[in-house]
């Protein structure tokens, strides 16, 4: 039955031919969807997936394809030794302002410099995996990471083939951060209803996992989840590589190594502005903080973090900007990656934040590098 009754849409799929294989989608095969949310999409596909024995030819094709839709399963014993990620990395909404070939040469530096990864943000710019592929094509060692993909950007069949065409052609160098985003997102600019994260994203996962690949396949997939609360921090655990924190203190660093354990990846972004005025540097941290004091996912983890609505207000009060963006000189800033990485992350991706929004921010990178690389 359809949820909430809404008009079912039967999509029947077309006979193609699988390459390498000959096989064809059989014709009486169909696909429950509705207009959606992720979780009413990981439902069609799971439906698809147990009627694959309902007739011979649903059989076939999903022997060929060496898949088990209706057990999905992410191994991470088997996947976590492919990605070598290490301590220091750069997390930047910088590129966008950028024409191609400019974050190309930028990504070339920053792997020169000895970062370790590139995180990147996906909003109003450019499509996730082909800035994926841009830095991937301009380095050749550097690891570039999604912080994050917007499960609402595509369904999951097209996040699962986009993760595994860039992980073939440059293996042991893409980790796809997938993310539920927010509300403003999802609902005024994608036109989607957002719908409960966890339950989204546990059947996104249920219908990645589930999707058949007929190209080359990659030697092996990372993934992690964006996750901030302690249900998503546990899905992440269970079912990803390990979880992606974004403006977080090394408190919620510390709580989230003790609930995920000593297994998974805890990959800690941390907002910094390399100033050691301090009416100057929590001027430019309140300008970058402030659509985030908007975003409930953010402000309810502050609230759980022991923040207060007053703390909140008003562009927010100076303990909570000092908690969330580091400022001060080199040493000051070592300091507190310093915190996150005794307080349980294996890699900290650091932002670097100036007054000019819409310039690289080379020197903060360039200097940050000879105080955090060793």
């Amino acid at each position: 039955m359809v949820p909430n009754g809404r008009k079912e849409l039967r999509v029947l799929l077309r006979v193609q031919v699988i390459p390498h294989t000959a096989v064809k989608v059989p014709q009486g095969v169909m696909v429950q969807a509705w207009r959606a949310t992720g979780r009413n999409i990981a439902r069609a596909l799971i439906d698809l997936s147990r009627d694959r024995e309902s007739t011979p030819a649903a059989a076939t094709y999903f022997r060929a394809m060496d898949v088990e839709p209706s057990r999905p399963s992410y191994n991470r014993a088997a996947m976590k030794p492919s990605l070598s990620l290490k301590r220091i990395g750069i997390w930047t909404g910088a590129f966008e302002p950028q024409p191609a070939r400019k974050v190309q040469e930028t990504v070339a530096e920053l792997e020169e410099l000895g970062y370790g990864a590139v995180w990147f943000s996906e909003a109003f710019g450019r499509e996730t995996f082909t800035q994926s592929a841009l830095l991937l094509a301009g380095s050749t060692r550097i690891v570039v990471a999604n912080g994050i993909a917007n499960i609402y950007g595509r369904d999951p069949f097209t996040m699962a083939s986009g993760q595994k065409t860039l992980s073939e052609a440059y293996p042991s160098r893409y980790l796809l951060g997938l993310g539920v985003s927010h509300v403003p997102l999802v609902e005024q600019l994608r036109r989607h209803k957002y719908a409960k994260p966890i339950e989204t994203m546990r059947a996104y996962l249920d219908a990645m996992d589930a999707a058949p690949y007929a190209s080359v396949p990659p030697a092996a997939t990372s993934r992690v989840l964006a996750a901030l609360g302690p249900r998503m921090l546990e899905l992440a655990a269970k079912r990803s590589d390990g979880a992606h924190s974004y403006n977080v203190p090394p408190e919620h660093t510390a709580q989230a190594r003790e609930l995920m354990g000593a297994g998974p990846l805890l990959c800690v972004e941390q907002a910094v502005v390399l100033e050691t005025d301090a009416t100057k540097a929590r001027q430019i941290a309140r300008g970058f903080l402030n659509v985030y004091l908007g975003l409930p996912n953010y402000t309810n983890n502050f609230l759980r973090l022991g923040f207060t609505e007053e703390d909140i207000k008003d562009g927010g009060s100076d303990h909570l900007i000092d908690a969330i963006v580091a400022w001060g000189d080199a040493k000051a800033i070592q300091s507190r990656v310093q915190a996150h990485q005794a307080a349980g992350a294996d890699h900290v991706c650091i932002q670097a934040l100036s007054a000019d929004t819409k310039a690289l921010p080379l020197r903060e990178w360039r200097e940050l590098a000879g105080a955090l690389i060793h």
